[in-house]
Parts: structure tokens; C-alpha cells; sequence
């Protein structure tokens, strides 16, 4: 069997480069530094719109940190999700936990409702509950298409066991698609020791910004920031090298 290579994107151009590297799914996200959070609708709109050989998942994530969420944020990721259905992406990232550390199964059920059958994937998430084993069984009862995990590890290659351990529970009842330091060099390891058959990698590169004239002095966020006048991009490359290696 062919692997299945998802990759983690924050634009359209992602979107385009992902296509042309021969990606067959990208994760549409905004603000990769905070884990990916939901882009705007202009942007999923238009990043369908570049596209076609390729399926577009969308992120529903109101805010980085934990995974507990309030009344409002719930409501938030409810409508997001519906506008996101409405404009035509072909499936759906979410994750939800209680404060105990468990998949937050009202929340979870209450947003697969509003993905109308729409394909969903939980996301890292997973990484963060108490009892993994629960968390995966839990999941396919809830009918949830896909998994996304580093095996509760920094990188998938420390969380290996634990995934060659969920894919062997899941069996073909929910994919278990590994995402974290995925490299051209340890993408065969991991695909031998977890027995996996679909891929999740960002392959971004920095670029310096177009601008000519430039001001050093502010900074558009906090105190930890990058550069003003760099940007993050997508590496059609980087795509292809991974590809390759599996």
C-alpha cells in the first residue's frame, strides 16, 4: 500500500505547493506558532478555489494553550465549523478534553453534528489525555475518521511504540496518522517500527519579506517574536524529499 502524506499548512500558496509536490491532503491551519488555530473563511474560500487535486482539512481551534474550552469558545468552534462545511472543505480537524484529561465527549459529539458527515480528524490533542488507550477507544465510538498523534511524545520517533500500539487497537475502525518531526531521514524508521499508512509534516523554510522599506524597531506581537520582515513558507521541496524517503 502507498502511504497517504498530509501536510500542515498556514496559506494558500501552502495549499498550491503541497498540490504540486504530490501531496494527496493539507491541513489548512493559521498561526503555526501557536499549534495551528482556524483560518479565516476568506482564506479557506480561497485556498479551495487554488486547489483541486488535492483535499483540503480545515483546523477548528479558537486559541493555542489547553484543550479545555469555555461555553463561548464552544460556540465559536460550533459556527466556524459550519462556515467551513458550507464552503466546501473536504473534512474537518478538531479536539476537545475535559479538565480530568479525557476526550470531552459532548463537545466532540456536539461538533461532529455540525459536520454534517463531513470526515473529521482529532487532532494532537490526543497527545495531551490521561489514558490513551481510553482516549482511542472513546474515538471510535464516536465515529471519528482519523487520529492525529505523536504518541504523546516530542516527536513521533520517541512516540513510536505507543502509535505501533494504537495502529495495532485500531486495526481498520479509525487511521492513526502520526505527526511530529517527521524528516526525509527518519520517515522510513517510522513507518517500519508503526506500521502506519498516512503521514502528517509541516515543510516550511524562512523567506525573507519583499518589503523595501523597513522599520526595526516595533514588533507586531509580544516579546517572544520572529522577525517583521521574514516570512515562513511552505517548501514544495521539502514536501517532495519527505515523499521520496517513504
Amino acid at each position: 500500500m502507498s502511504l497517504t502524506y498530509e501536510i500542515c499548512i498556514d496559506s494558500v500558496a501552502g495549499a498550491i505547493a503541497a498540490q504540486e509536490a504530490g501531496a494527496q491532503r493539507v491541513e489548512l491551519c493559521s498561526a503555526l506558532f501557536d499549534g495551528g488555530l482556524t483560518p479565516t473563511l476568506g482564506t479557506i474560500r480561497a485556498a479551495l478555489a487554488a486547489v483541486s487535486g488535492i483535499k483540503v482539512h480545515v483546523i477548528i481551534r479558537p486559541r493555542g494553550g489547553d484543550f479545555v474550552y469555555d461555553a463561548h469558545e464552544i460556540d465559536a468552534m460550533e459556527h466556524d465549523l459550519i462556515l467551513a462545511r458550507e464552503a466546501g472543505v473536504h473534512g474537518v480537524v478538531i479536539g476537545a478534553l475535559t479538565a480530568e484529561g479525557e476526550i470531552d465527549r459532548e463537545v466532540t459529539e456536539r461538533l461532529i453534528k455540525a459536520a454534517d458527515g463531513l470526515p473529521i480528524t482529532f487532532h494532537r490533542a490526543f497527545d495531551m489525555t490521561v489514558d490513551p488507550i481510553a482516549a482511542l477507544d472513546t474515538l471510535i465510538e464516536l465515529g471519528i475518521e482519523r487520529v492525529l498523534t505523536s504518541g504523546q511524545e516530542v516527536s513521533v520517533l520517541e512516540g513510536a511504540p505507543l502509535i505501533a500500539e494504537l495502529v495495532q487497537r485500531a486495526g481498520d475502525r479509525i487511521v492513526i496518522m502520526p505527526g511530529g518531526g517527521i524528516t526525509p531521514r527518519n520517515v522510513t524508521r517510522i513507518v517500519a517500527e508503526t506500521g502506519v499508512r498516512e503521514l502528517h509534516f509541516a515543510a516550511l523554510v524562512d523567506q525573507d519579506s519583499p518589503a523595501v522599506h523597513r522599520n526595526p524597531r516595533p514588533h507586531m506581537g509580544g516579546q517572544l517574536s520572529r522577525p517583521e520582515y521574514q516570512r515562513t513558507v511552505t517548501s514544495p521541496d521539502k514536501i517532495r524529499s519527505v515523499i521520496t524517503a517513504g
